[in-house]
């Protein structure tokens, strides 16, 4: 059996790599470390990258955050409890996630959640009340919008 060759980068390489990495798509710390490691770097690699990713401005866990926070809201229609969640998987500190909350005007929130709210009651086909009010607030629920927020929307669309 034919031993597979492990790919080596050297740290100008490594850096390049990543700095492409960076480049295409915003990036948290936990990403590009879990690149680093896939790449079979040491430790100390790892944190010299790291440290000039962020001095060059490839790196920045707060405008991440700002921009994963805007893109999920906008193009997967998440609510804020579902974005919080993610970014804190991701390990973005509480300052940041504060900020990014910040990128999603309220007004437009409210709008998208009706939007949403009315859209998903129209494709649901079940007849009887409790169970479309169930499948509404699951639905919603599920997506990250906040529990008050829908049981005000179901008081609305379904009497």
């Amino acid at each position: 059996m034919p031993f597979k060759k492990i790919e080596t980068y050297t740290l100008k390489e490594a850096t390049r790599k990543l700095e492409g990495y960076c480049a295409y798509q915003e990036r948290c710390h936990k990403e590009v470390n879990q690149k680093l490691h896939d790449m079979n770097m040491i430790q100390e690699a790892i944190d010299q990258i790291v440290s000039h990713l962020i001095q060059h401005n490839f790196l920045n866990e707060e405008r991440f955050a700002q921009s994963y926070a805007r893109g999920k809201f906008t193009i997967k229609k998440w609510g804020r409890n579902r974005i919080v969640s993610e970014l804190k998987f991701r390990g973005i500190t509480k300052y940041n996630i504060k900020t990014a909350l910040k990128e999603i005007d309220s007004d437009l929130y409210h709008s998208t959640l009706d939007a949403l709210s009315k859209k998903r009651l129209g494709q649901i086909t079940e007849t009887n009340i409790q169970k479309r009010r169930k499948k509404l607030a699951d639905y919603l629920l599920y997506r990250g919008w906040e529990s008050h927020l829908v049981y005000e929307k179901l008081k609305e669309l379904i009497a």
